[in-house]
């Protein structure tokens, strides 16, 4: 079978169907044995582009990559950018640009394969349900590296894929990164109830207090999905999330006209936790609902209350999860402050190719250094867990 390689300035190029049908077959087949992923749905990353929050003028030109074949049609699609900064990444590579242009190169134009804005784990090799899936993955891998070259660009990097296909992407020549992130993970829990009942004596005092006190100035929690989420809340949402980008890296990423996109195709996707206090919105929180996991993305309140970030984006997040009967909550990047809240550390992946061979030689021998700082660090967090000793 021959196949052809092409790159495409929009993901409507193309198709929802094509896209969907590598990217999510759970949705066409929930017994496939591939989680559903929000984000790498045609709705979401269409959203991205049609709003103007990932394109050339945000330094997020689309390039992605499909796969196609005269016999089976689109068999491969990968999310791809061509960009001129490392912002919005969350795998930070500023050094390596800083050394690289000392030397005298130009580190960017870069291809980034990736979510925008978006650090949560999941396939970024999205190909069909096929005999040869391993073969469409590393076709899709060399071909993103010869595009890098034909386009002499300084380097592909390919961010919080999973685990397995990071795997296959250092046996073909790419360069292993490690993370670190803390995610809550679901032991069977039939109520929140119970989920304090496997912490220590004092860390369950201090989470009931912190929920107590989140909501004693008056503040109501409202959990919205699916018709329930007009453009009155979208409104409310957009005000914080402003407030919070304004705050934490200047720009906010996400346009307004983000929000109206996916209320309307993605509804059944998504949790907003809204909260009010003397009758007007003061604070909330967005997630994404995946198959086996809610995903938190973003926060933002334009009113200061104990513990409200806590409640918000942790444990009302959590009590969803149970209701849903999810296997584990994603709440960001960073964070240490979550492992008192019972969310504990995971390594996630990155992997990257440098087309300067002196260049690729030196990151190498760094990532080896920090892959091994990451392990130590996430083994020694995890022998001071909030769990009662016999659960940890």
């Amino acid at each position: 079978m021959s196949f052809t390689l092409k790159a495409h300035g929009s993901i409507a190029d193309i198709g929802r169907e094509a896209w969907d049908a590598c990217a999510n077959p759970a949705r066409a087949n929930p017994d496939c044995g591939i989680p559903f992923d929000a984000f790498t749905s045609y709705a979401f990353l269409s959203a991205l582009e049609e709003s103007e929050s990932a394109c050339a003028r945000t330094g997020w030109a689309p390039y992605h990559l499909e796969l196609t074949s005269e016999e089976e049609g689109t068999l491969a699609v990968m999310p791809m950018y061509l960009k001129n900064h490392s912002q919005g990444e969350y795998v930070f590579d500023y050094s390596w640009a800083d050394a690289f242009e000392r030397a005298g190169g130009n580190y960017y134009p870069k291809l980034q394969v990736s979510v925008p804005f978006t650090p949560a784990t999941g396939r970024r090799l999205l190909t069909r349900q096929h005999e040869d899936v391993e073969e469409l993955e590393s076709y899709l891998l060399s071909g993103c590296m010869q595009v890098a070259e034909q386009m002499k660009v300084s380097s592909v990097h390919i961010t919080f894929p999973e685990e397995a296909e990071w795997e296959r992407m250092g046996k073909l020549g790419f360069l292993q990164r490690t993370h670190k992130q803390f995610h809550w993970q679901n032991d069977g829990y039939a109520t929140f109830d119970d989920f304090l009942a496997a912490l220590s004596s004092k860390k369950r005092k201090n989470i009931r207090r912190e929920r107590r006190d989140s909501v004693a100035n008056g503040v109501e929690i409202e959990l919205l999905t699916g018709s329930d989420l007009r453009e009155e809340h979208w409104d409310a949402f957009y005000q914080f999330y402003v407030d919070t980008g304004h705050r934490k890296w200047g720009s906010p990423y996400l346009k307004r006209a983000f929000f109206s996109i996916i209320g309307e195709t993605m509804l059944d996707d998504l949790l907003l936790i809204l909260c009010k206090r003397a009758g007007r919105y003061i604070a909330g929180a967005i997630n994404f609902i995946g198959s086996e996991c809610l995903f938190g993305r973003n926060w933002g309140c334009i009113e200061d209350h104990p513990f409200l970030h806590f409640e918000v984006c942790y444990y009302q997040a959590i009590e969803f999860a149970i209701s849903r009967g999810l296997q584990r909550v994603e709440a960001g990047a960073q964070g240490p402050h979550k492992l008192a809240r019972g969310y504990l550390p995971s390594h996630t992946y990155s992997a990257h190719w440098i087309v300067n061979e002196s260049f690729r030689e030196a990151v190498d021998h760094f990532l080896e250094q920090e892959r091994g700082y990451v392990d130590e660090e996430i083994d020694y967090i995890n022998e001071h867990t909030p769990f009662r000793r016999e659960d940890s």
